[in-house]
Order: structure tokens, then sequence, then C-alpha cells
């Protein structure tokens, strides 16, 4: 799901170059950075981020040169608010997190406080299971924009990583309520129906899926998958339609692998709440054997394997 970053709350004079970072960091919201190349790197970039599980996950190599582009473009003109959030862009593009948080980090001391670099930043520490800060630089930036539906999104998935579905939930209802169109919508609508029946609160977590028909329709490509799942948690869709073919071993096709972990989490999810511990673990295991550490798929699943006391991470495939 892209997100489009709106104006920068708090004014200031330069106006003409805040207007441009909301444009950059437009380019730079979204929550699953595919390369063009789809595939893991031969050798690993930089060390992001160790897991609980003792994963180690890494950046991809930036064979294209841009970060070193954007770093020297930078070197010119190191508090430059714009030159930092192309850099940010860069690192982004090659799942550089940790470098990409430090980054708005800098533009942050160069530009009045607002709700989109606090969006930003918090959406970046989650890839790197920083997920306390991620809340804190969230809540900040709902605080700033009560109406910033992408900062409330992001912060349930926050509060959801760290177990606080109640919480969860009073985010992503926001985000839906805020949703500017049905694709948004039935993004947000997965999460609030995960967090309200971790929560065990069943009742409203089905009336949360009550405004999906038979009759809605996605517009962007990637919300199908989203679709299928709350179908399949609707009962309209069985379980072997709405999962997704698992990456074989050696996949190199990252979209692919996008799809089936959000999918297969949703539903090791649904499992869990059907008391089936077994097989929600077995989902959660054939998601965590993947190399796309950065969706909240994954992220989810491997909380999960975590929470469960599974033991060491699988094998990669």
């Amino acid at each position: 799901m892209v997100q489009r970053l709106r104006s920068l709350e708090g004014g200031t004079p330069r106006r003409p170059v805040i207007l441009k970072l909301v444009c950059l960091l437009a380019a730079i919201h979204a929550p699953a950075r595919l390369p063009a190349q789809n595939a893991p790197p031969a050798a690993p970039g930089v060390l992001e981020v160790t897991s609980a599980l003792g994963a180690r996950f890494y950046s991809l190599p930036d064979e294209k040169g841009l970060v070193a582009a954007a770093q020297q473009n930078l070197a010119a003109d190191p508090k430059n608010p714009e030159l930092l959030l192309k850099l940010a862009q860069a690192q982004v593009a090659v799942w550089q997190d940790r470098e990409a948080v430090a980054t708005c980090t800098r533009a942050m001391a160069v530009s009045p406080p607002n709700a989109d670099l606090y969006t930003e930043r918090g959406h970046r520490e989650l890839p790197l299971r920083e997920f306390t800060r991620a809340r804190d630089d969230l809540n900040r930036a709902v605080a700033l924009n009560p109406k910033k539906m992408d900062a409330y999104y992001h912060l349930g998935l926050a509060r959801y990583f760290l177990g606080e579905f109640d919480r969860a939930a009073e985010a992503f209802r926001h985000a839906v309520d805020l949703a500017p169109d049905t694709d948004e919508r039935i993004n947000s609508s997965n999460w609030l129906y995960a967090s309200l029946r971790r929560a065990n609160r069943q009742a409203e977590a089905e009336k949360a899926l009550a405004w999906l028909t038979p009759e809605t329709t996605n517009t962007a490509a990637h919300t199908r998958f989203y679709l299928n799942l709350l179908r399949f948690f609707q009962g309209s869709l069985p379980e072997s339609q709405a999962v997704p073919p698992e990456p074989p071993a050696g996949n190199t096709d990252t979209e692919a692998e996008l799809v089936f972990d959000t999918v297969a989490y949703g539903v090791g999810n649904w499992h869990l709440y059907h008391n089936d511990a077994a097989g929600a673990q077995d989902y959660f295991r054939r998601i965590a054997k993947g190399h796309v550490w950065i969706t909240w798929g994954f992220i989810g699943a491997e909380t999960e394997l975590i929470r469960g006391h599974a033991g060491p991470s699988v094998p990669p495939r």
C-alpha cells in the first residue's frame, strides 16, 4: 500500500523547500520496497538488524550506485532538507532502513516539527523491530495531525507488533475511517480485524468487515490479496483459494514472496483464532524461510514465533 503524504505541518519561511519534501516523502513512503531485480542479494549489503530468533537481516547491495550518488550530492550541502530526503529515498530502495531512520533524524534537525517526518521515521523503525520507538514517533505524528491516515495505520502496526491489540484496533479504526478510497479501507480493515480477534473481540471484528460485500472490488492490483484474505475471514473464500502458492526454494521473485507472506500470515492468525496453534506455527515458519524481511507479514510471523517460543529460525528458502 503506497501511502500519499500530505502537507507538512508547522509554518516556515522556506515553503518551496518544504513542499518539495512532501513530494520526496511520498515517493519513499511505501511499506514494501521491491527492487527491480526481485532477488535476494548474492552477497549481503549492510547488516540492518538481528532478530530475536537469531536471524541476521541485510540491506541489498547498492548495485546501481543510488545511495552513493545521493551521498555525494548531499556532501556539497549537508543541511539541505531536500537532499537529505533524496538520500533517504535511495536508502529505502535498497532496504537500508537503519540508515534511512538516521537520515530522517537529520532532516528533523533542519525542519520544523511535522507529522510527515515522524510518520516516515516511525515507518522505517518497524522493519528494524524497534516497535517502541516507532510507536513513540507515530504517536507524535497523530498528535501533530489527527487526520493523517497513514500515521494511524503504522501506529496500529507498532502497537500490534508490541502485543497491544486493543490499542492497535483503536489506531486501525481511525485508519479505516480516514481511508480515502476502497483500497486503503481494505488494507486497514485487514489489520483492524486481526487486532480485534487477537483482543478477543470477535463480534466487533466481524462487524468491522460488514461493509465488505460481494460487489466490493479493489483498484490497485496489489490490494487483491488483502481482499481475498478478508473474504476468507468472512467465510466466502476457502483457504485453498485464498493462500497463493508458496515460493519455492531458491525463489528470486520478491513480489511473489510479499503476496505469500501477507496472506499466509493472515491465515496463520485465523488458525490461532480457532485454537489450532500447530497449524498457525506451520504457516509462520513457512513465512520465516523467506528473505523479504521488511514485509509486515514476515515481521508478524517472526513476532508470533517469538511469542510461541518456537526456537531458532528455520533454514531459509
